[in-house]
């Protein structure tokens, strides 16, 4: 398997489109994460059942978010996506997130190119109101077994606040060690 983050940029993210690695499918309570040390996929940890994904989980290559992790994606697909594919998502905006005490923003995609909905998704007003309900309802309480509010969901934000989330992160990978490895 590839290294993502020497294969792959962030993607032309001042004009909406990023790329995108995908680690964990909709429905899925496997919390799958990218060990950027060896360049490869792990099972972090088994969830509860009723802790499941709402939508697919992924991140964005060569970022580094504020809790030191790279910057991570809510990709909204109609089907679960598989664990290591990349692919081209368009921008709708950000879910400013704590967890733990730490930022830990969510940008929010859909496929660049989605033809079974007529690529009919431009901003977050464009989403079911019940598919932002279930996201912030997750990631507020999906911890609340092991570690009762120790998240916080603080608002979704439209597409001028993921891209500055998103340059920061950038930012912050350019300037980091991993940068040059």
């Amino acid at each position: 398997m590839a290294d993502f983050n020497k294969v792959l940029t962030p993607g032309d993210y001042e004009n909406g489109e990023l790329n995108v690695v995908i680690e964990i499918p909709t429905g899925s309570n496997h919390k799958i994460e990218w060990d950027r040390e060896r360049a490869c996929f792990m099972l972090d940890r088994v969830e509860p059942v009723a802790f499941a994904k709402p939508c697919n989980y992924g991140f964005i290559p060569q970022t580094i978010d504020e809790d030191g992790d790279e910057l991570d994606v809510l990709m909204i697909t109609d089907q679960p996506l598989t664990t290591g594919i990349w692919m081209k998502a368009k921008i709708l905006g950000v879910m400013k997130f704590v967890d733990g005490g730490e930022v830990d923003d969510k940008i929010i995609c859909v496929p660049e190119d989605d033809r079974n909905n007529g690529d009919c998704y431009e901003t977050l007003e464009d989403l079911p109101k019940q598919t932002l309900k279930q996201i912030e309802f997750h990631f507020n309480h999906y911890k609340d077994l092991k570690k009762p509010g120790s998240t916080e969901v603080k608002g979704f934000f439209g597409l001028d606040d993921a891209k500055a989330v998103i340059a920061e992160s950038i930012k912050r990978w350019n300037e980091s060690d991993r940068a040059s490895k």
